[in-house]
């Protein structure tokens, strides 16, 4: 149960320093990204989703997606399945690799991942769902969270349903992104469900869905009584906004917005972490989306990602991107744009 003051909240034995945390992103939340976002004011980053197949392990992927080397505590991992027995052998396995709070994917809306039973497709067998909490609880003695949208489809919202469920399996902590699997990630997010699931369970709940400026933030806090949010597309490009986000709670004030030079120090930084990580070839491929991401808010973006993309080392990527920013301007001074 969350332990709240106006900044803190708890999962298990970990106090975080703020209410906020970096949601996990296939391809996305690495620990270059989770170790920005951890620097930049999250007070929690959750891994990209682990397979529980554990014939996947051993590959390359698997191996960087559990290399936590230098991240601060807590370590949060997520894992994806359908077979609870599976899934408790995935918990353990990450426990033994350094992970110090268990995160269960019931959230993801991809084809993929739906396709065989897991991620938010696993929302419409109430029955699974509590087996692979079970199993996945009882196997580890680390805090287990949860992370599932409202329901399937608009029309099968079990939000509340599969909360109780949670809550009664042990599960610490539940996120709710506030639409269906159906809607994937089209339209708005709607925070009533996750203001019903708030008044319904004694877990810690944390709203996720469409945050990606201060105000909005405060208004899903306000609105759903959750304990924290969670913020995913809103801090692509725009790492810092969790910074401005605990800013803007804490004081009600609005911190003013990163310079190009500061906007370059920070993507220099993740550049060549990036590169340290994955080496040259697969960092440069990795970087790629980041930048498009970085210059969104730039004049004359679109020119540069069409150069930038092209470049085959790490050497040409570094000198096109300083050379870019020095020169450029943002758009405007808004908050995440995303």
């Amino acid at each position: 149960m969350a332990t709240l003051s106006s900044n803190t909240w708890s999962i298990g034995p970990y106090t975080l320093s703020n209410r906020l945390v970096l949601a996990p992103m296939a391809g996305i939340t690495d620990r270059p990204f989770r170790q920005i976002c951890r620097r930049m004011g999250a007070g929690l980053a959750v891994s990209e989703m682990i397979s529980a197949n554990n014939l996947l392990w051993g590959s390359k992927k698997t191996r960087s997606r559990i290399d936590h080397q230098g991240e601060p505590d807590p370590r949060s991992v997520q894992i994806a399945g359908s077979d609870p027995q599976q899934m408790a052998e995935a918990a353990r396995f990450n426990q033994a690799q350094g992970a110090q709070i268990i995160d269960i994917n019931m959230g993801c809306p991809a084809k993929k991942v739906c396709n065989v039973m897991a991620g938010s497709a696993l929302l419409k067998d109430e029955d699974r769902v509590a087996r692979i909490l079970d199993a996945v609880v009882n196997a580890v003695d680390i805090p287990v969270t949860l992370k599932i949208r409202t329901g399937w489809a608009p029309e099968q919202r079990n939000g509340v349903v599969v909360a109780k469920i949670a809550e009664h399996a042990g599960i610490q902590a539940l996120a709710v992104h506030g639409r269906t699997r159906a809607c994937a990630y089209r339209g708005e997010a709607e925070y009533d469900t996750i203001a019903a699931i708030k008044a319904a369970v004694n877990i810690p709940i944390i709203a996720n869905g469409d945050i990606t400026t201060p105000e909005k933030a405060k208004s899903v806090l306000d609105y759903t009584g959750a304990d924290a949010i969670m913020i995913g597309r809103g801090a692509q490009g725009y790492p810092w906004i969790f910074q401005e986000v605990a800013h803007y709670l804490q004081t009600g004030s609005h911190l003013p917005p990163p310079d190009n030079t500061e906007i370059l120090n920070i993507l220099l930084e993740h550049l060549h972490a990036l590169y340290q990580f994955y080496g040259e070839y697969t960092g440069v491929r990795m970087a790629r989306k980041h930048l498009s991401w970085y210059s969104k808010s730039q004049r004359d973006g679109n020119r540069f990602r069409q150069t930038v993309n092209r470049v085959e080392s790490s050497e040409a990527q570094l000198r096109i991107t300083q050379n870019f920013f020095e020169q450029s301007s943002p758009l405007c001074v808004c908050s995440a744009s995303v």
